[in-house]
């Protein structure tokens, strides 16, 4: 499945925001991804590991910073880089699986991350979200391996379809249980563009990851559209 910038529209911020909170990512099995449904009740916090000023990481304040950059339009993103982790990959879409639940990539050997595509494309005003493997069953390590080594002030580049690109700094890094997923800071609304990666982490139960490892980014930069000679 490839991300196209004509595919299905977003979600209305409310039909998003309940989607989500019944459409968690809990996979990165050992072998295998499984899926389960968690309620709007689900907000207590256990934060493992946090690395931003604030609570979530999330900004739901109107202003922003003086270097922050302008919003772009919806164009489906086609690849992440993170320096810090030696992250390069492709990005595919994702949507809701027949179950109500959020798909996630296929385990394969070439594994890649997924734009959940009823989010906001990278650069737009909202929180997009793009999810990835820690582990990929028999092929080994997963493209979000390394998540939880990410700290406040690493880059992440999000390359979009029509040739423009986001730039985003971590401001956050949060490992949590999936039994307290917050859902309402990942995915509830914010006045400026943002992005949310998340994996699975902490110890394994059995072919399961018990937590979650969430890094909240905010946009820092923009590239525009290359325009022809």
């Amino acid at each position: 499945m490839t991300p196209s910038a004509t595919g299905p529209r977003p979600l209305s911020r409310r039909t998003f925001t309940t989607a989500a909170l019944a459409s968690l990512l809990v996979g990165c099995a050992g072998q295998g991804a499984e899926q389960q449904d968690a309620t709007a009740g689900s907000r207590r916090r256990r934060d493992a590991d946090e690395t931003g000023a604030d609570e979530s990481g999330a900004d739901r304040t109107p202003s922003a910073s003086a270097n922050s950059s302008r919003a772009l339009g919806r164009s489906a993103p086609v690849r992440l880089r993170i320096p810090a982790i030696e992250v390069d990959t492709p990005v595919i879409g994702l949507g809701l699986a027949q179950d109500g639940t959020v798909e996630v990539p296929p385990l394969t050997a070439d594994d890649r991350a997924g734009w959940y595509r009823h989010s906001p494309t990278p650069g737009q005003v909202g929180p997009s979200v793009i999810l990835g493997h820690v582990t990929v069953g028999a092929y080994g390590d997963g493209v979000f391996r390394d998540l939880g080594r990410l700290r406040r002030g690493d880059r992440i580049v999000a390359g979009r379809k029509d040739g423009s690109s986001a730039e985003f700094t971590v401001s956050a890094v949060r490992t949590v249980a999936k039994a307290d997923f917050p859902a309402d800071d990942v995915y509830g609304d914010v006045a400026r563009p943002e992005l949310r990666l998340i994996t699975c982490g902490g110890p394994r139960e059995g072919e399961e990851y018990r937590d979650n490892v969430i890094v909240f980014a905010k946009l820092s930069a923009t590239s525009a559209v290359p325009t022809s000679s």
